[in-house]
């Protein structure tokens, strides 16, 4: 069924730990690239010799490009980026999608030569063990892994601050923030497949041994940051939108709650004791409280708009919580930065530039009015619970692509000269039949 090994240290490409990541919005945590291999030596007397080498040249492509741009991707100060996020990522993402119908048809339509390849992969961001696998689904679930951490990385390109043609302070364009909702709902896809598609392929034993990066714990945790990230910048653009009420930006918070709440109960008890992995969970930890300070605040000020003592004790308390978990959230924000690898935030900018500038503003207005009209009894002490929404941001439905027509003329191929040794056995039989018959008259 496949075996797998791990080894320490890594003798082909030369990995460094980055010691600075520089500006970070999106974290990715690790980057997971392959190491090269030789597929004749495995396949070499199963298929013919231009399907090994079209498979040979796709994978060496990926490697080639990964290891060129792994030591870089995260480390956002040091990288040119176009204004959608770069031309290496997209050469690399359409170099992945290129090799994985190549790969499934090895995994399904050459069922019987699943498990002939070891297949190596590496965390390029970490000092973890390399993986090396022989079985095709563990391959296709890298690669699908490979291109959902790609575009979280063109997502985080895109969310950083650039500075304005009015030469005024750094700003991310609307046209920026669109287009980063549909690339993380991308990723989220990506992560989705591999999670209900690709993982089920795996023997249980096999997904036991998986590295952490691939534990579906961080695989699901990946996906719905993703879909935290993607509705925290539709409250930014509902923020600037006139036409939007407090209860869709509450409706909004209150999600955005709900997916990073569901981040940090998939990875809270894995075992992420790589740096990488630890920064991880400060990352979505912060994130997830971050939120809660933004539902709370819309809360209050929904309770706000009641005509009773109570809504406004309930609004005081909501408003509280808020200042509260947004005090909570800048300390979270600098633990995750200061762990390593190091990083720093970029310049606030949308959802949080807004709340950093309101919730501690209203809070005090808000108090100072309501503890004139009311007795400190009458102010609730504990938050209010938030109301409960339904999770309206799906994952795009990403689907496995066919197998690649190269290996239908494979087994055309293969049916042909079947054929030819059937027809040729077939009239060395008939030969033999008439010669025995002749013999015998």
């Amino acid at each position: 069924m496949g075996c797998l090994v791990s080894t320490p240290k890594d003798n082909g490409i030369n990995r460094r730990r980055p010691g600075n990541i520089g500006d970070v919005y999106v974290y990715i945590p690790g980057l997971r690239i392959p190491k090269p291999l030789d597929f004749s030596q495995s396949l070499g007397d199963q298929l013919s010799k231009n399907l090994i080498e079209r498979i040979s040249a796709l994978r060496t492509r990926i490697v080639v490009m990964a290891s060129q741009e792994a030591p870089t991707i995260s480390r956002t100060r040091k990288r040119a980026a176009t204004q959608h996020g770069g031309s290496t990522l997209a050469d690399l993402q359409q170099a992945l999608e290129d090799y994985l119908p190549v790969m499934l048809g090895l995994a399904k339509d050459g069922s019987h030569l699943q498990h002939k390849v070891q297949f190596v992969w590496i965390n390029q961001e970490d000092e973890a063990e390399e993986t090396t696998m022989s079985n095709c689904w563990f391959e296709v679930l890298s690669v699908l892994h490979l291109m959902a951490m790609l575009a979280l990385s063109q997502a985080n390109l895109l969310l950083l601050p650039r500075t304005s043609a009015d030469g005024y302070q750094p700003k991310v364009s609307e046209e920026s923030r669109r287009a980063s909702v549909d690339v993380f709902l991308k990723a989220a896809g990506f992560l989705d497949c591999a999670v209900r598609h690709v993982l089920p392929q795996l023997p249980a034993e096999l997904r036991r041994e998986l590295p952490v990066d691939l534990a579906e714990g961080v695989l699901r945790a990946l996906c719905l940051q993703a879909l935290g990230q993607a509705i925290d910048i539709q409250l930014g653009m509902a923020i600037d939108s006139a036409k939007a009420t407090l209860a869709v930006k509450r409706r909004l918070a209150c999600e955005m709650v709900k997916y990073w709440q569901q981040a940090q109960d998939n990875i809270m008890n894995l075992p992420l004791a790589n740096g990488c992995g630890e920064k991880h969970l400060l990352y979505v930890k912060w994130k997830y409280v971050e939120a809660k300070a933004a539902a709370y605040y819309y809360h209050g000020l929904i309770l706000d708009e009641g005509n009773t003592e109570k809504s406004h004790g309930m609004a005081v308390a909501a408003l509280q919580a808020a200042d509260e978990l947004l005090k909570e959230s800048k300390k979270d924000c600098e633990s995750f930065n200061l762990a390593p690898p190091i990083s720093r935030s970029p310049p606030l900018w949308g959802t949080m530039k807004y709340l950093s500038e309101k919730i501690p503003k209203d809070t005090s207005s808000k108090v100072r009015i309501n503890c004139d009209l009311y007795t400190h009894e009458r102010i609730m002490e504990t938050a209010p619970t938030l109301p409960d929404f339904v999770l309206s941001l799906k994952p795009d439905e990403y689907q496995l692509p066919p197998a690649d027509p190269c290996w239908n003329e494979e087994n055309k191929g293969k049916l042909e000269l079947l054929f030819l040794c059937c027809s040729e056995m077939v009239e060395l039989w008939i030969k033999k039949k008439a010669s025995v018959a002749l013999i015998s008259t």
